[in-house]
């Protein structure tokens, strides 16, 4: 292997080790949120939170209003064919 070479698989090998060793403390992290937002349900749990219920509130806080606005629609329209609308 010739200097030029050794040199570009020293620094490609330097560049990967910091992207590994990164992403590595980050998943870390990770881990330790997720055992948070678990503890977390389970707290809501112990509090009488129905979690189904409360993971779909969630879920709906991030989309758009008008998209919430038109699945409980399409819910409502579903319901309604099917005999299970309480109108």
């Amino acid at each position: 292997m010739n200097q030029e070479a050794k040199i570009f698989s020293q620094t490609l090998g330097d560049q990967l080790n910091k992207f590994i060793t990164r992403i590595e403390a980050l998943e870390e992290e990770k881990a330790g949120i997720m055992s948070a937002i678990k503890d977390l349900f389970q707290e809501a749990k112990g509090e009488g939170v129905d979690v189904r219920a409360l993971k779909e509130l969630l879920k709906m806080r991030k989309m758009e209003q008008l998209d919430v606005q038109e699945q409980q629609s399409t819910l409502h329209q579903y319901m309604s064919a099917l005999g299970m609308s309480h109108n």
